[in-house]
């Protein structure tokens, strides 16, 4: 089953316990509000300070009133690529995918192939977690020594889109007397930054393994793919 290349994001996690986030909010016009959107990926130390946690958000900017009614893609296979060399090339592969209202895991394997296309690693370890409908208590399925997620969270990526807008744009936007050159510190009033996604919710697939399981340097890089079923 051959899959299509859609969006990607990136991120380099030091495995001693760093957080690391790559954020790809409203920047892809091609999938941009569609099911293989991806808005955000996360990389940290777990609660267990012997895990990592990988988190890749999707389909971002879902009101209260329709997050309910969002849903998995089926057709959409969403993939955490772990390169553990540093040559940049997919050693290892977490692939997810939803089918009846579950999710599945599929890995961390070495991946069946790099690049564009991918085919599911059938027989790689396989879990999955019933997807969590949105207001109700999280379902976290634990199996293989590894913790899994799937469904609605609130969005906890902070951006203020509207004051980024200004900066990149030559001029006095905000008709103060000066061009806008950075953020303005915290504070009140019209220096103080609002984040452009509160109130909104995406799609969230978590898992959390071993460190161990990822490789045995210091850092790995990870991206995570969405590729849609051809």
């Amino acid at each position: 089953m051959k899959k299509s290349k859609i969006l990607i994001g990136t991120a380099i996690i030091a495995i001693a316990g760093y957080f690391a986030i790559s954020a790809d909010h409203i920047d892809a016009p091609a999938v941009a509000g569609g099911t293989s959107d991806i808005t955000d990926i996360y990389g940290f130390q777990g609660q267990d300070t012997n895990t990592i946690v990988f988190v890749a958000n999707v389909q971002g900017l879902i009101s209260p009133a329709n997050t309910s009614s969002a849903a998995f893609d089926e057709n959409v296979l969403f993939e955490f690529n772990i390169d553990n060399n540093g040559d940049a090339v997919a050693d290892l592969v977490i692939q997810a995918t939803a089918r009846d209202g579950k999710m599945y895991f599929f890995g961390p394997t070495a991946p069946s192939q790099t690049g564009l296309n991918s085919s599911i690693v059938t027989t790689a370890t396989t879990n999955a977690v019933a997807i969590t409908n949105y207001g109700d208590d999280a379902i976290i399925e634990s199996n293989n020594d590894m913790r899994f997620f799937a469904g609605p969270r609130d969005d906890p990526f902070f951006m203020d889109f509207v004051r980024y807008t200004q900066i990149v744009t030559p001029g006095d936007d905000d008709n103060d007397g000066m061009e806008e050159g950075a953020f303005l510190p915290e504070g009140t009033g019209d220096g103080f930054a609002s984040d452009t996604f509160a109130g909104t919710n995406v799609l969230s697939i978590v898992v959390e393994l071993p460190k161990a399981m990822v490789g045995s340097g210091d850092s790995v890089n990870l991206w995570v793919e969405s590729k849609r079923k051809q």
